[in-house]
């Protein structure tokens, strides 16, 4: 019971210093390495986040865990019975978004310009310019290829101009997007 509190009390705390100074200086004031206009939405950070290094204009969204070790390596002892361990380091480029609940494995490094599809595994080294998504993460098409879709079929703020709250232009959004898709 006693146990139970002081998790509990202990989360707390992490929770609220998590949104008292904001995700990028939570993460750095953990160890992780974070490059200049990012975003961290996500709370799961590794246990050793001395192993990662975040480039600039990085957003990880709500969800995303990066992993620095291998777990199950714990079940698995020498003849001394000694457990063997497995930790690699990540890095995640420049300008790359992580879409929600997606999950960097250990040791995987992620190039510039990357996009990260909401719920993907990604097990392996993400090329530069790359958009990937699935399980495990597969490059679906190039970083080039969503930009020009992007430039064709959304809109942008100056688009949006004219509109007076955040409700307004979402739904101007929507209008401007549908008029683009119908052409």
């Amino acid at each position: 019971m006693v146990r139970k509190l002081f998790r509990l009390i202990a989360r707390s705390f992490i929770v609220l210093k998590f949104f008292m100074r904001g995700g990028v200086a939570h993460a750095r004031s953990l160890g992780v390495v974070v490059g200049d206009g990012c975003r961290i939405y996500t709370m799961s950070l590794p246990s050793e986040p001395f192993l990662v290094s975040i480039g600039d204009r990085v957003t990880l969204t709500s969800g995303v865990k990066i992993l620095t070790h291998d777990g199950a390596t714990w079940l698995i002892r020498n003849s001394g019975g000694s457990r063997y361990q497995r930790y690699a380091p990540v890095s995640i480029g420049s300008d790359v978004f992580v879409g929600v609940n997606s999950i960097i494995m250990p040791g995987v490094n992620v190039g510039d310009n990357v996009i990260i599809a909401a719920g993907s595994v990604v097990s392996k080294d993400v090329p530069g310019g790359s958009v990937v998504a699935g399980v495990p993460a597969k490059i679906i098409m190039s970083y080039q290829d969503y930009h020009d879709k992007v430039v064709k079929s959304f809109v942008n703020d100056d688009d949006l101009s004219g509109s007076e709250n955040y409700k307004s232009k979402v739904f101007k959004a929507i209008q401007v997007q549908r008029e683009n898709e119908a052409k």
